[in-house]
């Protein structure tokens, strides 16, 4: 699958089988794009060209981490034992996520608000079971950035042009309904499109304009990742950005500048 606009290609990467624990995550990228990218075949010639941004789910690099936990490994405090009684559920995977939660926000409704030892703030403090092998939850990596960064580099020495890598989860939002994803692992582009400074088209000068264009570009490539096409990895080409050190660590706001804390 692919979609293309203005220039910017977005394209999914097929094949790339069940990842375990232990697993070449970059290897198995660099087979299926030479899979998409035959010697002598022009319309993809260019795949993996300089410039070229990858979008990994975060869910392949979990796995390939070995950031997964069996429940049957978990004993439940009574804090987790009372609050899953209350809304129905597995008292294990409740203590997963007070585990991995560094603040919880909110605990209503059965879902628990929490900010993970990242910083990030969503749903179970990102415990997930979906994808995962039966009686196991996924977690979040360790180091998302790190993590991109790890990626990069084994995609850069293969290729041999420089290339950006972005990790990218599916996160929920206060005020409108619907997920979309967002960078949770940032390596090899800034993550902000910086405006201030210009001027909009009636010559007016732009101040605080400063786009989370790593969060846009992790939206994007789910129109062609999706979450039952077992397509976790997703290209864009044609969208010219600097290369550059950037983290995801930078998305997040701090707290004496966040109005909403």
């Amino acid at each position: 699958m692919s979609w293309q606009t203005q220039g910017i290609h977005i394209r999914g990467l097929d094949g790339i089988p069940e990842i375990k624990p232990g697993d070449d995550l970059g290897s198995e990228i660099l087979t299926s794009l030479s899979r998409m990218n035959p010697s002598g075949c022009q319309e993809s010639a260019s795949l993996g060209a300089a410039g070229t941004i990858f979008i990994v789910a975060q869910k392949v690099v979990s796995k390939s981490e070995d950031s997964m936990i069996p429940l049957n490994s978990i004993v439940p405090s009574p804090d987790a034992i009372e609050w899953a009684r209350r809304h129905h559920k597995d008292p294990r995977m409740i203590e997963v996520v007070f585990r991995e939660s560094k603040r919880r926000i909110r605990m209503e409704r059965g879902i628990v608000i929490a900010e993970t030892q990242h910083g990030f703030i969503c749903a179970n403090a990102g415990v997930d079971s979906s994808n995962a092998p039966e009686g196991w939850v996924i977690l979040l990596p360790k180091d998302p950035d790190a993590s991109a960064e790890c990626l990069r580099q084994q995609l850069q020495r293969a290729l041999g042009v420089p290339v950006a890598v972005i990790i990218a989860d599916t996160f929920g939002r206060p005020w409108r309904m619907g997920l979309t994803n967002v960078a949770l692992g940032v390596a090899g582009l800034s993550p902000f499109l910086d405006y201030r400074g210009k001027v909009d088209s009636f010559g007016r000068p732009l101040r605080a304009t400063v786009l989370a264009i790593a969060d846009e570009i992790a939206a994007a490539a789910e129109l062609v990742m999706g979450k039952t096409s077992r397509i976790p990895v997703a290209i864009i080409e044609g969208f010219k950005f600097n290369q550059t050190q950037g983290s995801a660590r930078q998305l997040i706001r701090p707290a004496e500048e966040d109005l909403f804390r």
